[in-house]
């Protein structure tokens, strides 16, 4: 077994990273929604999918 040495020589993974931060963005939204599940509107929301097209549209 090999253990990354302590001194900050880790390699972080910035894509793993974003998709930690964006999933604990949905659970937050999904624990203090008031319907029992989240509509594919409030996830596009949560998850800022017009900002990344950059053109305000939603999927079809």
């Amino acid at each position: 077994m090999h253990v990354a040495p302590v001194g900050g020589t880790a390699v972080q993974d910035h894509v793993a990273l974003a998709e930690i931060e964006l999933c604990g963005e949905l659970i937050i939204a999904a624990s203090t929604a008031d319907e029992d599940r989240l509509s594919l509107e409030s996830i596009d929301e949560v998850l800022r999918v017009a900002e990344e097209r950059g053109d305000g549209s939603r999927a079809q």
